[in-house]
Protein backbone atom coordinates (compact mmCIF):
# COMPACT_ATOMS: atom_id res chain seq x y z
CA UNK A 1 0.00 0.00 0.00
CA UNK A 2 1.48 3.47 -0.84
CA UNK A 3 0.46 6.76 1.07
CA UNK A 4 -1.72 7.76 -1.95
CA UNK A 5 -4.56 4.83 -0.85
CA UNK A 6 -3.49 5.67 2.56
CA UNK A 7 -4.72 9.04 2.03
CA UNK A 8 -7.36 7.73 0.44
CA UNK A 9 -8.48 5.09 3.33
CA UNK A 10 -8.30 7.91 5.90
CA UNK A 11 -10.54 10.50 3.69
CA UNK A 12 -8.64 13.23 4.96
CA UNK A 13 -8.94 12.35 8.54
CA UNK A 14 -6.42 11.75 11.02
CA UNK A 15 -4.68 8.61 11.66
CA UNK A 16 -1.75 7.41 13.98
CA UNK A 17 0.73 4.57 12.90
CA UNK A 18 1.15 1.70 15.59
CA UNK A 19 3.38 -0.65 13.43
CA UNK A 20 6.06 0.31 11.81
CA UNK A 21 8.14 -2.97 10.01
CA UNK A 22 12.18 -1.70 8.40
CA UNK A 23 11.76 -3.38 5.12
CA UNK A 24 14.56 -5.96 4.37
CA UNK A 25 15.12 -7.02 7.83
CA UNK A 26 11.76 -8.53 9.46
CA UNK A 27 12.48 -5.88 12.09
CA UNK A 28 9.28 -4.50 13.72
CA UNK A 29 8.57 -1.59 15.83
CA UNK A 30 5.36 -1.08 17.49
CA UNK A 31 3.88 1.76 19.66
CA UNK A 32 2.00 5.11 18.68
CA UNK A 33 3.70 7.21 15.85
CA UNK A 34 2.47 10.46 14.50
CA UNK A 35 2.37 10.81 10.36
CA UNK A 36 4.76 13.86 9.75
CA UNK A 37 2.76 16.96 8.98
CA UNK A 38 2.86 16.85 5.28
CA UNK A 39 1.72 13.30 5.37
CA UNK A 40 -0.90 14.58 7.17
CA UNK A 41 -2.00 16.89 4.20
CA UNK A 42 -4.19 15.75 1.94
CA UNK A 43 -2.93 14.42 -1.44
CA UNK A 44 -3.99 17.47 -3.41
CA UNK A 45 -1.64 19.65 -0.93
CA UNK A 46 1.46 17.65 -0.56
CA UNK A 47 1.10 17.33 -4.62
CA UNK A 48 0.96 21.07 -4.44
CA UNK A 49 4.00 21.34 -2.06
CA UNK A 50 6.13 19.15 -3.60
CA UNK A 51 5.61 21.44 -6.57
CA UNK A 52 6.21 24.45 -4.68
CA UNK A 53 9.86 23.20 -3.56
CA UNK A 54 10.47 21.77 -7.03
CA UNK A 55 9.69 25.42 -8.78
CA UNK A 56 12.13 26.85 -5.62
CA UNK A 57 9.78 28.37 -4.24
CA UNK A 58 8.78 30.23 -7.76
CA UNK A 59 5.14 31.79 -7.59
CA UNK A 60 5.32 32.63 -10.96
CA UNK A 61 6.21 28.88 -11.70
CA UNK A 62 3.56 27.87 -9.63
CA UNK A 63 0.69 29.91 -11.61
CA UNK A 64 1.74 27.93 -14.92
CA UNK A 65 2.07 24.79 -13.75
CA UNK A 66 -1.39 24.69 -11.88
CA UNK A 67 -2.96 27.52 -14.09
CA UNK A 68 -3.95 29.63 -11.15
CA UNK A 69 -3.48 33.45 -10.83
CA UNK A 70 -1.02 34.51 -8.09
CA UNK A 71 -4.13 35.48 -5.37
CA UNK A 72 -4.98 31.61 -5.67
CA UNK A 73 -1.19 30.40 -4.99
CA UNK A 74 -1.01 32.70 -2.19
CA UNK A 75 -3.99 31.95 -0.93
CA UNK A 76 -3.58 27.99 -0.89
CA UNK A 77 0.20 28.60 0.48
CA UNK A 78 -1.56 30.17 3.68
CA UNK A 79 -4.58 27.65 3.99
CA UNK A 80 -1.49 25.07 4.04
CA UNK A 81 0.51 26.86 6.30
CA UNK A 82 -2.22 27.34 8.94
CA UNK A 83 -2.05 23.28 8.82
CA UNK A 84 1.45 23.66 9.87
CA UNK A 85 3.55 24.25 13.34
CA UNK A 86 5.95 26.80 12.42
CA UNK A 87 9.44 25.50 13.35
CA UNK A 88 11.29 28.60 14.97
CA UNK A 89 15.20 27.55 14.07
CA UNK A 90 16.20 30.78 15.99
CA UNK A 91 14.13 31.26 19.04
CA UNK A 92 14.33 34.14 21.11
CA UNK A 93 16.41 34.42 24.28
CA UNK A 94 14.35 33.09 27.30
CA UNK A 95 14.19 35.32 30.12
CA UNK A 96 15.73 33.07 32.23
CA UNK A 97 18.74 31.85 29.92
CA UNK A 98 19.47 35.75 29.79
CA UNK A 99 19.38 36.47 33.52
CA UNK A 100 21.70 33.21 33.88
CA UNK A 101 24.45 34.36 31.15
CA UNK A 102 24.06 38.16 33.01
CA UNK A 103 24.80 36.21 36.48
CA UNK A 104 27.85 34.16 34.71
CA UNK A 105 29.09 37.73 33.74
CA UNK A 106 28.86 36.64 30.28
CA UNK A 107 27.08 39.51 28.91
CA UNK A 108 26.54 42.82 29.99
CA UNK A 109 23.34 44.97 31.63
CA UNK A 110 23.05 46.59 28.56
CA UNK A 111 23.24 43.55 26.28
CA UNK A 112 20.72 41.68 28.38
CA UNK A 113 18.25 44.50 28.21
CA UNK A 114 18.60 44.42 24.40
CA UNK A 115 18.42 40.76 24.12
CA UNK A 116 15.36 40.79 26.56
CA UNK A 117 13.66 43.65 24.68
CA UNK A 118 14.30 41.57 21.07
CA UNK A 119 12.43 38.72 22.46
CA UNK A 120 9.12 40.87 23.23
Amino acid sequence: MDWHELTNLTHGQPFVVERVRLAGSGVAIEGRFEPPQLAQLSVDDQVFVAAFVRSHGSIKEMERIFGVSYPTIKSRLNRIAEQLDFVDTDPPPRSADVLERLRLGEISVDDALAELERSR
